[in-house]
């Protein structure tokens, strides 16, 4: 049997803001949730009921859709519920309850969850340490760096590697970047920028991202990629995709955790890594700071997005291919405005009636450990991982365009 901590979650915005939050809720329509909440301070039964009556209304429709006040409600909840299993010891479900309410959550007791996750990881493990107990996974590497070039463009899209290589610059300075590529908007690679970064050592280490990351929660996309049928999302602990990604046995369950905001959720990690110099040229602002984890055989298709985006390559290889935001009609994008950026093209099947597009302009490259590759706004881009691959991605925007969605 589990031992009261004798402690509790200090949750001061929670403290002082409850009674307007509930009030809001209930003009919302919310008088089941605010019945339940009220009494889940003192019954697990009614936190959990509150956390499953705003779950339901998170997927009552397409995400944007959701009210705000929602989000508020169901971060409250995921509160009350790690307050009671961390109040008997129960550190990795009230880990659980609190990194939900992180990613599903809203902003007003964003605070309160990050604190409480903090205080939740110590006590977690000051109890492992008293156990003797370890993570689970001693002395292993992350990923044999070494590829088959051979075996590698049978697998890669028609013409790879074989036409316009993205070019290489050793340790280019920001002026340089600036007049010679930003401006001009063309790619390019950024090599020997990198090598003070902890994340260059640390996380090719599974232990060490075992024990930084092991019991939190995260989600990771299942399934070839976002455009198949069988796609799907699954929240899982970091433990479990670790143990995923070994093994790597089924294409369809191919797992990867995609566009995730990784760093804002584990701080540890955060710390590993810094945003490069090259993200305040135009003078604008860094908008989003994702992590992209997965075993060799991830694909994201070929797609574009609105920002300047840094891509560094922290562990592993990766294939990249990218066409000019010119040739956005002839990439056939789909119609739908939740795809419209996204290319009706599979690079890895080209179906007939595209076959057109094997004739298009594009560059490519292989991001070797070490690398940024600097990705202009709306150059399409098709990424495949060749080897086990942590990249970070880096958008930003420049000082005209700083109020675009």
């Amino acid at each position: 049997m589990l031992e009261s901590t004798g402690d509790h979650l200090e949750t001061p915005t929670l403290d002082k803001e409850s009674g307007g939050l509930l009030r809001d809720i209930a003009c919302h329509g919310g008088y089941a949730f605010v019945s339940m909440a009220a009494q889940a301070a003192g019954d697990l039964r009614a936190a959990e009921a509150s956390r499953e009556m705003a779950w339901e209304q998170l997927h009552s429709g397409p995400w944007h859709s959701v009210l705000p006040i929602w989000r508020d409600a169901y971060s409250m909840a995921c509160l009350h519920v790690a307050s009671f299993h961390y109040g008997n010891g129960e550190f990795e479900e009230a880990l659980r309850a609190l990194d939900l309410g992180l990613i599903m959550g809203g902003t007003l007791l964003k605070k309160d969850l990050e604190s409480s996750v903090g205080k939740v990881t110590e006590k977690s493990r000051e109890a492992r340490i008293s156990a003797g107990g370890s993570n689970g996974v001693l002395g292993k590497r992350l990923i044999n760096q070494e590829i088959d070039m051979t075996e590698v463009l049978r697998i890669l899209p028609l013409k790879s590697l074989s036409t316009k290589i993205v070019v290489k610059r050793s340790a280019l300075s920001l002026e340089a970047f600036l007049h010679e590529y930003f401006l001009s908007g063309s790619p390019v690679i950024i090599t020997d920028c990198m090598s003070h970064w902890p994340a260059r050592a640390k996380w090719n280490d599974l232990d060490y991202l075992e024990s930084v990351a092991g019991y939190r929660t995260v989600p990771v996309e299942v399934g070839k990629n976002y455009l198949c049928s069988d796609w799907k999302q699954e929240l899982i602990t970091f433990s479990q995709f670790l143990q995923r990604m070994q093994s790597n046995d089924c294409p369809a369950l191919l797992t990867y955790l995609a566009q995730h905001p990784l760093f804002d959720q584990i701080t540890d990690l955060r710390k590993d890594i810094l945003v490069p110099d090259y993200c305040f040229a135009g003078g604008g602002e860094l908008r989003s700071l994702n992590a992209w984890f997965g075993p060799s055989g991830t694909v994201t298709p070929l797609h574009h997005d609105p920002h300047h985006n840094i891509l560094a390559q922290v562990v592993g290889k990766k294939y990249v291919r990218l066409y000019s935001s010119s040739l956005s009609e002839e990439l056939y994008p789909h119609s739908e405005t939740m795809l419209c950026n996204s290319s009706q093209v599979d690079l890895d099947n080209i179906d007939e009636q595209f076959s057109e597009v094997v004739d298009l302009e594009f560059m490519d490259c292989v991001l070797e450990a070490g690398e940024m590759l600097y990705i202009p706004p709306k150059w399409w881009h098709y990424v495949r991982s060749l080897t086990t691959s942590f990249s970070v991605s880096f958008w930003w925007s420049n000082s005209e365009d700083s109020t675009d969605s």
